[in-house]
């Protein structure tokens, strides 16, 4: 995905800060939820269009839930 939206560069950017909030390297959070160290990275620059399966996934790794996810979103959105 080239082109990267202003939603998926903040949901990105959602994640990132809620990462290093925890001190928590991508390598470590990508671990933890299951996923791959490359896919989090394109999460997290915004260049992927993520699942629901993945944002749970990703929440349960930051040991957040959804909500506080999208609540987040919507506040640096």
């Amino acid at each position: 995905m080239d082109a990267r939206s202003a939603d998926h560069v903040a949901f990105g950017r959602t994640i990132r800060e809620l990462r290093k909030e925890q001190r928590v390297s991508q390598e470590e959070l990508s671990h933890r939820s299951g996923l791959d160290r490359s896919y989090m990275g394109g999460v997290e620059r915004g260049e992927r269009n993520v699942s629901l399966t993945n944002i749970l996934r990703i929440a349960d790794g930051l040991g957040v839930s959804p909500i506080v996810l999208f609540e987040h979103f919507e506040r640096i959105r």
